[in-house]
């Protein structure tokens, strides 16, 4: 008889892919005798190095193995935003998901069916083949916690929440100001609003939910979720917490060649604020300026990662950027003034290599949800600078719920950062923030004990396991 399969089917955006096949990887180390089948929709945009990233894992992990689904074509010009593009894309996918799923389930039996939250409308076909299917959340539990409260918001309000201008309350998560939801939701109208409610209306539906998180990051919000108080007289899946599920082929023998790990060798111990804004974070040109002269002010040593800023080109702006021109973009005499503390990188760093280096003392992150679990799991506290999706949820949880980094505070108006608050925040991040620092530390001994053998991870993994047997025993 063939080894069970388990089926995982990501969204194509880099956090969450590289995430889920993450998971893949765990699944396998603890557990070898399953075999994993990644489904994948070839994007037609931007979504970072994830290709790379999967033949180097067929390359090397032989027990994963990739189904690249029919390439869809689509008009990129007629979406507002990333994640409506990607919604779509998953949604039209569903015939060529369908027709995966009757070819892999004549060939071997298959345990469980992994499925992103934008690829909810995969949920029903799965439901035919009579497959247990759970959903993996790369964005933390205190967003899945406010997910599987959203409809009761939903019901209970008729405005935007770019328009109610008051805070959200979630049970198991700090207070929300409307105006930091996550982006996409911003408007009611919007076609990325219904389909996160659809999202949040079919969580009951599924056998499990599966997060990448650990136990005692998010204990609140996981209470709160497993009380029942987040889906009051409805079913709530159980959660499996797995994680931090990083991406460690960043620590990989030749990034040690990379310039800017030989240049953090010959820096002192905790004394470099390292600045990156995420696989698709873009900072405008007059930002970007600021951001140096605050960083120049501020006297620190700084390793900082510089992208283009987004095109003016609506044909292109969801297309990779160039690569940036540091003259242009940056003041005159910038990286010149600054040699002597500072590096400037272009577009890419091997980032969990850089947050795990003793010289790395501070981290100005964009609060996507991988570089949260890099900068904790290398102890490394934050100044939280969100720019798009769920990174202004995750800003108010890392202060206000982890209390693992300090916020960086825009103008209001135009969400602009000025070079004296740079300035502020670094120095605060890199002389002050004495709880932040100690929190972020705690839990970064906290997070390689869950992914032990022993650890919380590892023990909700095997739970896991044993529903997928008993399903196909059943």
């Amino acid at each position: 008889m063939t080894n069970p399969t388990i089926i995982l089917y990501p969204s194509p955006g880099m956090g969450h892919l590289v995430a889920m096949v993450e998971l893949g990887k765990f699944i396998l180390h603890h557990h070898p005798s399953l075999s994993i089948t990644v489904l994948i929709s070839p994007p037609s945009f931007n979504t970072g190095s994830t290709m790379d990233y999967v033949r180097h894992i067929s390359a090397t992990v032989p027990s994963i193995s990739f189904h690249h689904l029919p390439t869809i074509s689509l008009d990129l010009l007629s979406f507002p935003s990333m994640e409506a593009v990607i919604f779509e894309l998953l949604r039209l996918s569903n015939p060529h998901v369908r027709s995966a799923l009757a070819s892999l389930s004549r060939a071997t039996p298959i345990s469980a069916f992994v499925i992103d939250f934008f690829c909810t409308s995969s949920l029903p076909i799965a439901a035919e083949f009579h497959i247990p299917t759970y959903f993996f959340v790369t964005s933390g539990a205190y967003v899945l916690a406010f997910f599987l409260y959203f409809p009761i918001i939903h019901n209970s309000t008729t405005e935007s929440f770019k328009d109610m201008n008051q805070l959200l309350h979630t049970p198991g998560v700090p207070p929300i100001p409307s105006s930091d939801m996550i982006r996409p939701m911003l408007d009611r109208t919007s076609s990325e609003y219904q389909n996160f409610l659809d999202f949040s209306i079919e969580i009951p539906n599924s056998a499990g939910l599966i997060v990448n998180t650990f136990e005692s990051l998010e204990a609140k919000p996981l209470q709160a979720i497993r009380e029942g108080k987040c889906n009051p007289g409805g079913n709530t899946p159980p959660v499996f917490c797995v994680g931090p599920l990083l991406n460690t082929e960043n620590q990989r023998e030749e990034y040690n060649e990379v310039e800017c790990m030989k240049w953090l060798d010959k820096q002192p111990s905790k004394s470099v604020v390292y600045i990156c804004f995420g696989s698709l974070g873009l900072l405008s040109a007059a930002q970007l300026r600021e951001l140096a002269v605050g960083l120049e002010r501020s006297g620190k040593r700084f390793l900082w990662v510089v992208r283009s800023p987004p095109t003016e080109d609506k044909s292109r702006r969801f297309l990779k950027p160039p690569e940036p021109d540091l003259e242009e973009l940056l003041p005159a005499g910038f990286v010149e003034r600054t040699g002597e503390r500072g590096m400037v990188v272009k577009s890419w760093a091997p980032q969990v290599a850089v947050l795990g280096h003793a010289a790395v003392g501070g981290f100005v992150t964009h609060c996507g949800w991988n570089s949260i679990l890099e900068a904790v799991c290398g102890g490394v506290p934050m100044a939280a600078w969100p720019i798009y999706a769920e990174q202004h949820f995750n800003r108010v949880v890392l202060v206000e719920g982890m209390k693992v980094a300090v916020r960086v505070v825009e103008d209001e108006e135009e969400g602009f950062v000025s070079a004296e608050e740079v300035e502020r925040r670094v120095v605060e991040l890199m002389e002050g923030a004495e709880e932040v620092r100690m929190e972020v530390a705690k839990k970064s001994v906290e997070a390689r004990e869950a992914m032990a053998n022993g650890g919380s991870s590892v023990a909700a993994l095997g739970k896991m396991v044993d529903l997928w047997s008993s399903a196909l025993c059943s």
